[in-house]
């Protein structure tokens, strides 16, 4: 095999990878609504996490996050309970990102205007707006975001919109090696997140959760299997992977 034909192998292997890693998650040129609009969110399926934190070093890689600061992470819960007078110690994983709420908080509160949702559902902030007030930071119900060190700025995920924009899949989704994120456009009812949603519902009406509904932001991060006491406060001690802990 010569070396050009090698190349070009690679390359459509390497392009082929989305549909591998990602499993079941929605091509993004899809049919959307009739108005033309998209109206992106995720579904993770908890059953399906495993906890390696593929998407935690992936984000990081893709987006520049600083050391030990997160846009998405699986947080891990030590959990303990009593069965038949035994106490049982487990462990719970949790993945985690901001919602992309349709009532997001974070936007009244920014005093400059620097956050704000974009018309396909996706929360985002201007960097070049933002003054570090960290307004919306406190203000996120889901710690969600933070400030980012090396630029002073508000941070968060963004659901890769940089990728999204040019058709790609978001980087957690891309290297999920479970398959327990799907992203995808709610306005298309053909699309697979739709599609998995709507099984869901049919299946068992609470199938499909969010976290804190008390909240009231109507959320678009959607999740399947999820334990309900993990839906609000959570009783134990999250730990957190930590790149520097890990040689990174």
């Amino acid at each position: 095999m010569s070396d050009d034909t090698l190349f070009q192998s690679r390359r459509a292997f390497l392009r082929a990878l989305p549909a591998i890693t990602a499993g079941a998650a929605l091509p993004l040129n899809s049919a959307s609504a009739a108005e033309g609009k998209h109206h992106w969110a995720m579904l993770v399926d908890v059953r399906k996490c495993i906890g390696c934190q593929a998407c935690t070093v992936s984000c990081i890689m893709e987006n520049a996050v600083p050391v030990n600061s997160f846009r998405t992470i699986v947080s891990t819960y030590a959990v303990t309970q009593e069965v038949d007078g035994h106490t049982q110690v487990g462990t719970y994983v949790l993945p985690r990102l901001c919602n992309h709420c349709d009532n997001p908080p974070c936007v009244p509160v920014c005093p400059v205007g620097a956050t704000f949702k974009r018309d396909d559902g996706i929360v985002v902030v201007d960097g070049d707006r933002c003054v570090g007030c960290a307004y919306c930071v406190q203000a996120c119900p889901y710690d969600a975001r933070f400030i980012n060190h090396d630029t002073n700025k508000a941070d968060k995920c963004t659901f890769c919109a940089h990728r999204v924009d040019a058709g790609l899949l978001p980087a957690c989704v891309e290297t999920c090696v479970g398959g327990a994120r799907i992203f995808g456009d709610l306005n298309d009812p053909k699309g697979e997140l739709r599609r998995r949603l709507d099984a869901a519902k049919r299946t068992e009406p609470n199938a499909v959760k969010v976290l804190k509904p008390e909240s009231g932001t109507h959320p678009n991060v959607f999740y399947i299997g999820l334990d309900p006491r993990f839906q609000g406060r959570v009783e134990g001690q999250a730990a957190l992977w930590r790149p520097s802990e890990h040689g990174g």
